[in-house]
């Protein structure tokens, strides 16, 4: 084999799984267990709850998803929502410390969500959505853990919490972020018997809470997604100037020839 024909063999080898590389990575920031909106204001009340599940196997279907919800920061008044194919368990537990609602005191919340029954095959995703009366304003965001189970048997572990200024974790759980409310923003009530008046202002106060999240959600994800369209341009412009720098020297080796 001529010393040029090896070069090009060579280079085409190094594009090709560089190339591989770069896709793999951009995939994969897509293929974990997310929450939507990624976030909602502190104390909020009356949202609702998306958990997406994308299946990464190629050979299985995912059979079964359990969502853990935190019982130190709970979430009460949690209902869910009814999924085609799939049957939902919802598992309830005492609260070391009960927790105070227009509507009472709550001493007992959903720790954990099952869904069975149901398939998410290869190059599918689905959601799981959950609705909840109000949720806690003592934290800024809630951990949910996940496992995801696959018809060959395998359980991956979406439990790994991510931390601020370092690389994310190769399984994170998903992660809801709480917000401070804006100056002078009152929660919206989920109780009852409140007056027209309150209960309109109330109306008004959670539409624009959940509009607000809406939007922050919105620009999150656009921000999110033109980073990594710039990541993976900058990646692809390295390999064809590696691609033509080996060109280059292939053709000045010809030359001296």
């Amino acid at each position: 084999m001529s010393p040029i024909s090896t070069t090009l063999r060579r280079t085409g080898t190094v594009v090709a799984l560089t190339t591989a590389g770069v896709l793999t990575a951009t995939g994969a920031a897509f293929a974990h267990v997310t929450v939507h909106p990624e976030s909602y204001a502190k104390g909020a009340t009356d949202g609702l709850l998306s958990f997406r599940v994308p299946n990464e196997e190629d050979t299985a279907s995912t059979t079964k998803v359990q969502i853990f919800l935190p019982t130190d920061h709970p979430v009460v008044g949690v209902l869910v929502t009814p999924q085609a194919g799939w049957t939902a368990k919802a598992t309830t537990v005492k609260l070391k410390k009960p927790v105070k609602t227009d509507d009472g005191t709550i001493t007992d919340a959903v720790s954990e969500i099952t869904w069975t029954g149901g398939r998410i095959r290869h190059g599918e995703f689905q959601d799981f959505q959950v609705a909840f009366g109000q949720l806690p304003d003592d934290v800024d965001q809630l951990t949910f853990k996940t496992l995801q189970t696959y018809s060959d048997g395998k359980v991956v572990r979406w439990i790994e919490q991510p931390q601020k200024g370092q690389e994310e974790p190769e399984s994170p759980a998903p992660v809801l972020a709480l917000t401070a409310e804006g100056a002078g923003e009152e929660p919206a009530s989920a109780g009852t018997g409140a007056s027209g008046s309150d209960a309109s202002s109330s109306s008004s106060s959670a539409s624009s809470s959940s509009s607000g999240a809406e939007e922050s959600t919105a620009s999150a994800k656009s921000s999110d997604s033109t980073a990594r369209a710039l990541g993976t341009a900058g990646l692809i412009v390295g390999v064809l100037g590696l691609l033509a720098a080996a060109f280059a020297v292939v053709r000045v080796r010809n030359t001296r020839s």
